[in-house]
């Protein structure tokens, strides 16, 4: 299809299955994505207008950074958006300094500043999140937000920031038909109220409400998300053959665009993974789209009938 350039990106693009290493793209989804598979990924989406990128250090272990900082070279940098993150559970690796770990970020991005930078995970709130406020004076993050936060910790981290007068500009939490933590806390509400940007991830829970997989068509064996989600493949299917029904009476939506234009109606920025040219025209084809009020109770309704509620290792209670 011809893509439309949209004015303003209505989701980010996710990059935690580009590059392989731990806690990469083989290891984690049993792909095997380099740049010369993922350049027609990034070209479309530079050509859609699609041109917010998410990733982190812990991806692949720097090698979605590489991959990324390698497509992206041949653009203007004031034509796109990086969006990385201080990920504390690999902080040992780069000395405990924030510094240099954004550094080393930089250097694979290809880039002297990141327009978003996040705390990746709520690991000693005190110790990491006056960090951010330098990297905020110096340039070399243009806004600040953080991931699996609680809304105390949240509310914790406004006074941290404001007492060094940097403003909190986002949160990044999973969310999801499936996992709706960030709602049922408050903390969806209080980043509407205080004009912060809402920024889910697995909203597609890696691939199990993209409607490609079911049953009979599990993911793929040897990888994490098999282990976690090809158990409850069952419990999905009513779920996911209402979303394609609701898909089609929208022009032919496949399931996971219907999951995607549910969390953006939500209010959110969704991060969407994408490894295909397709998943690009995907997002231009639901730009625009919204559920009708029965739509969306009637998928929330089913999902929650479904009791499946996959919380990662990593992922603690939000309460």
């Amino acid at each position: 299809m011809t893509s439309t350039p949209l004015s303003s990106p209505p989701v980010a693009l996710g990059t935690w299955s580009w590059g392989t290493g731990d806690v990469g793209g083989d290891t984690v989804f049993g792909n095997d994505l380099g740049t010369a598979e993922l350049k027609p990924v990034v070209d479309a989406a530079m050509a859609s207008g699609l041109t917010l990128f998410d990733t982190a250090p812990v991806y692949a272990m720097g090698n979605s950074e590489r991959i990324l900082g390698e497509l992206l070279a041949g653009y203007d940098r004031s034509s796109y958006q990086l969006s990385t993150k201080f990920s504390t559970g690999i902080a040992d690796l780069y000395g405990n300094d924030m510094d240099t770990m954004l550094d080393a970020s930089l250097e694979r991005l290809g880039t002297d500043y990141v327009d978003m930078y996040w705390i990746h995970n709520q690991d000693d709130i005190e110790r990491w999140t006056p960090m951010l406020i330098p990297q905020v004076k110096s340039g070399r993050v243009r806004r600040v937000g953080v991931s699996n936060h609680s809304l105390a910790q949240i509310r914790r981290v406004t006074e941290i920031l404001g007492e060094g007068g940097v403003r909190l500009s986002a949160v990044q939490n999973h969310y999801s038909l499936l996992f709706r933590d960030s709602e049922d806390t408050g903390v969806l509400d209080w980043c509407h109220d205080n004009g912060v940007e809402f920024w889910p991830y697995m909203i597609l829970e890696q691939g199990a409400l993209t409607g490609a997989y079911d049953v009979d068509h599990p993911l793929p064996d040897g990888s994490d998300r098999a282990r976690t989600y090809n158990p409850v493949l069952p419990q999905l299917t009513r779920l996911t053959d209402a979303m394609a029904a609701i898909g089609g009476t929208h022009g032919g939506l496949s399931v996971a665009e219907v999951a995607t234009v549910w969390a953006v109606d939500r209010g959110t920025v969704p991060i969407v993974g994408v490894t295909k040219k397709k998943h690009i025209d995907s997002q231009v084809r639901v730009a625009g789209v919204h559920l009708t009020g029965d739509e969306t109770s009637t998928i929330e309704e089913l999902a929650a009938a479904t009791g499946v509620q996959v919380r990662a290792a990593w992922e603690k209670p939000l309460e």
